[in-house]
């Protein structure tokens, strides 16, 4: 299971980005921004699984990245990668951090996400 943490010291060793928190309302939400252009190509959230449809009653951290329409359909399988909560479905995907496999891809969704973002 990947955390939010993982995930904050990848893209610092990465690409020497630093989450920011820019809700006010929602003080958990943590913005992955390049340093270039201040566009986010990620988003970490906390949620009630619900809202993606899924079972259970505990907030759950959810990570929306960028990623090609073409491969959405093929990546989003109702379990750990779904539609993009919030954001533009066409575009973005949701993962559900705590059913991703750290050993899995996710750290290149996350570069392809940043890729497609500059």
């Amino acid at each position: 299971m990947l955390t939010r943490e993982d995930i904050f010291k990848h893209v610092q060793e990465t690409y020497g980005t630093l989450p920011d928190y820019p809700f006010r309302k929602f003080p958990n939400y943590a913005a992955l921004r390049h340093a270039s252009n201040g566009k986010w190509y990620g988003l970490v959230m906390n949620i009630l699984p619900e809202k993606l449809g899924l079972e259970g009653n505990e907030e759950i951290d959810i990570l929306n990245l960028k990623c090609p329409p073409e491969l959405i359909g093929s990546l989003r399988n109702g379990w750990d990668i779904l539609p993009g909560y919030h954001m533009d479905k066409e575009h973005w995907i949701s993962l559900v951090l705590n059913h991703t496999d750290p050993e899995g891809e996710i750290y290149n969704l996350i570069e392809q996400s940043f890729n497609l973002t500059k």
